[in-house]
């Protein structure tokens, strides 16, 4: 069997440590960084008060990450290249998070850029290259023709893996999904790779500085009311309705702070932030489009509407559409969020979540529905 694999290197300690495992396991490793930064690096975002001050790249995936990653690929003896995929990045990823934002909803780019660009783009560059696999540092076992969790719970990415197609699977390789995080570094740190302590990035790999800032930029957004969405009163003001999302607590400008309010819908085309109590942000259900299954569905699922929230068991009322009924309530379901399904340790597949369902204080029925089903 030919053991040819291409690893997506991102000048960190855990596509480092992938690409060592590998080739001490026996196979014939290539090193790729798959470039999305453009020629000069995006603009600091401008400071309340003053002008801002020159800094260095603060993301992943950059001209730095890439020096880190070739280092790494000459300890190891193995080639690397870095591969051009900015036009497939815009097209994409930044188009359609700018897009998402636009119309209200919250999207999850890094779960996108796994399915069309890793997982997509990448693996097709890995056939050309007539290599037979596609290896990356996520933390997430891969059995056979199932996605487990990663061993890390703290560390567990298979959250971003749903729209990963069963195509794929058999050419995916996660050499590091059965470690922890400190056994990784341990390990780069006794193999001597150059990023055993280069520290992880937070922030997404095309926006530098903060998000709003960068939607500030890229979008034309006004000022408009915040509107109480159970009595229709105006309680505020708000910056432009792209940039809120649901469950948001803070800077929402409200008039009367003292009541805890959260924002339970956004209507960019009308322009308004609705908010209200904490139970009109729960929800009982959701409805998921652009679904990707990678097992057979039972009758009860587990389902996790954000990245670090716990899953909620959920009974499968439809296939298509994809709609769920939670076992208890759920906070800020977020259009354009990922809900994604497990059964245990196993990653079933996972829809977009087109809206909420059989909300706690009935807004779904109401005057707001329109703004909270974004259709």
């Amino acid at each position: 069997m030919s053991k040819r694999v291409l690893v997506a290197m991102s000048g960190g300690v855990d596509s480092s440590v992938s690409a060592y495992l590998l080739k001490e396991a026996g196979y014939e490793v290539v090193g790729a960084m798959m470039r999305f930064w453009p020629d000069e690096p995006p603009p600091p975002a401008l400071p309340m008060g003053g002008p801002a001050e020159p800094k260095a790249w603060e993301s992943c995936c950059t001209p730095d990450a890439a020096y880190e990653a070739r280092r790494v690929a000459d300890l190891l003896g193995i080639p690397f290249y870095l591969l051009d995929y900015r036009e497939v990045f815009e097209e994409e990823i930044i188009r359609p998070f700018l897009r998402d934002y636009a119309e209200g909803r919250t999207p999850n780019p890094c779960a996108r850029c796994n399915t069309f660009v890793k997982f997509g783009a990448l693996l097709k560059q890995a056939q050309r290259l007539g290599l037979d696999y596609v290896a990356t540092g996520h933390y997430v076992r891969r059995e056979g023709e199932a996605l487990l969790r990663g061993v890390d719970p703290f560390k567990d990415q298979s959250y971003f893996l749903w729209g990963t197609s069963k195509e794929a699977l058999p050419r995916l390789l996660f050499p590091v999904g059965g470690l922890t995080k400190p056994e990784v570094r341990a390990m780069a740190e006794r193999a001597g790779l150059p990023s055993a302590r280069r520290p992880e990035s937070q922030n997404l790999c095309f926006v530098a500085g903060d998000l709003k800032s960068f939607l500030r930029e890229k979008l034309p957004l006004r000022p408009g009311p915040v509107v109480d969405a159970l009595t229709g009163e105006v309680v505020g003001e708000h910056g432009g309705a792209s940039l809120y999302t649901l469950g948001q607590r803070k800077g929402l400008g409200l008039y009367k702070p003292h009541l805890e309010r959260y924002v339970v819908g956004v209507d960019p085309k009308a322009n308004v932030v609705y908010v209200g109590p904490k139970e009109a942000a729960l929800w009982q259900g959701l409805e998921g489009e652009e679904a990707n299954l990678l097992a057979e569905l039972p009758e009860e699922v587990e389902v996790q509407v954000r990245y670090r929230t716990p899953p909620v068991r959920a009974k499968v009322e439809s296939l298509s559409p994809l709609r769920l009924r939670f076992a208890s309530p759920v906070f800020a379901v977020a259009p354009g969020q990922s809900a994604v399904l497990y059964q245990g340790e196993r990653l079933l597949g996972g829809a977009v979540i087109r809206r909420g369902l059989y909300n706690l204080a009935g807004l779904d029925r109401g005057f707001a529905a329109k703004a909270l089903t974004l259709s």
